[in-house]
């Protein structure tokens, strides 16, 4: 998917955009469908897949995310992240520290990070941040749904219990068959907080 990993780098990041990102893909691996998992936003372009492909998917998995716009922005966090002093790092533990008043969760911080890489004997971002913060609107969006069916297929919805980003209320419309498991001790990055209890419950949604 753009702009994620070492996917190329594009300056629209609009759902309808990302989605025809996994529908290449899946077109370049022969894939007529597949089980499809997102968390947060990857769980947006889950869902819009679903919603507006269905023969394409088998099973759906949201992690932590509803088919809604959200009125929190990540600003703060891509300042933060195009402030990092990386002529002068030296080591991985010294952004840390450097983004830990910003960024203060430590899962979170740890994430991000991920996409700092050292290449050409110095520190870069794998990740094109100027487009994220251009895009922030549209990330944190979701594209209209009023003139689209619901999707009838089974859909899976992983949710933290210490997180408040999804209400049942606002996934039912959409997806009728959703089934809600919650995760203990987890918030918004389940994944990375329980990765066992996670992968628990997905693989006992797929088998």
């Amino acid at each position: 998917m753009r702009n994620h990993g070492k996917s190329p780098h594009h300056s629209l990041m609009d759902y309808p955009s990302m989605t025809a990102d996994v529908l290449r893909f899946m077109d370049n691996q022969h894939l007529s469908s597949a089980h499809v998992l997102g968390h947060s936003m990857g769980g947006k372009v889950a869902m819009w897949l679903a919603l507006t492909q269905p023969e394409r998917m088998k099973k759906l998995i949201v992690a932590d995310i509803a088919p809604k716009s959200y009125n929190h922005t990540f600003t703060q966090t891509i300042n933060a992240l195009i402030n990092l002093p990386l002529a002068s790092l030296q080591s991985r533990k010294q952004a840390e520290e450097w983004l830990m008043k910003d960024i203060p969760e430590l899962t979170y911080r740890q994430f991000l990070l991920q996409n700092l890489v050292f290449a050409g004997g110095k520190f870069v971002w794998r990740i094109n941040l100027d487009i994220f913060k251009r895009q922030a609107a549209h990330i944190v969006s979701f594209p209209e749904t009023e003139n689209l069916p619901p999707f009838h297929g089974d859909a899976l919805f992983v949710i933290g219990d210490n997180s408040n980003f999804v209400n049942e209320n606002e996934v039912l419309p959409l997806f009728p068959r959703a089934l809600f498991k919650q995760i203990a001790n987890a918030g918004h990055w389940l994944h990375v907080e329980q990765p066992e209890l996670f992968l628990a419950e997905v693989e006992k949604f797929l088998l």
